[in-house]
């Protein structure tokens, strides 16, 4: 082998050496298995505080009666957007059961997604609701997002969302 193509193999790779690297300490590479296969932990380290309290409201939501929850729509159609615009949508659901209510955790398909709830009880009767906010940047065409939200509710989690369509600018 002459010392050109040397030069060239070495230097390929030690720069896949350093890729991985790079992507193994920023996190992508667990939070993308999470996401797409729910393997590990989502990127999330042991001691991260937002982590054992998700843990907490799920146990405490586990040891809850069941409960029914019923959301007044289940998709929604923010129709057509320029790339790089946020729109936000609130989906709102109500207590139909006769215990409360704790939804403990919602979550995104993907990073463009960004949900948002009350973590308080809703008590039998009452309403809540979930802030679901889209950034459009650099994701340009019909786009089909899903939130997971869990709760103590008959299912444990339902799926909700939303389409739009994203003209490229």
């Amino acid at each position: 082998m002459n010392a050109q193509l040397k030069t060239v193999l070495l230097t390929v790779l030690t720069l896949s050496v350093f890729t991985i690297a790079l992507v193994e300490l920023s996190g992508v590479s667990s939070t993308a298995l999470y996401n797409k296969y729910k393997i590990g932990n989502g990127g999330a380290h042991s001691h991260d505080p937002e982590l054992s309290e998700v843990q907490r409201k799920e146990n405490e939501a586990k040891a809850m009666p069941k409960t029914k929850i019923e959301f007044a729509e289940m998709r929604h159609n923010f129709g057509t957007i320029k790339e790089g615009e946020k729109v936000k949508h609130a989906f709102k659901f109500k207590n139909t059961g006769d215990q409360p209510l704790l939804v403990y955790n919602v979550v995104a398909g993907c990073g463009c997604t960004t949900p948002s709830w009350s973590k308080d009880l809703v008590m039998p009767g009452q309403e809540g609701e979930i802030q679901v906010e889209f950034n459009s940047e650099n994701r340009p065409g019909h786009q089909a997002k899903n939130v997971l939200v869990y709760s103590n509710g008959q299912e444990e989690s339902i799926s909700i969302g939303f389409d739009v369509d994203v003209e490229k600018k």
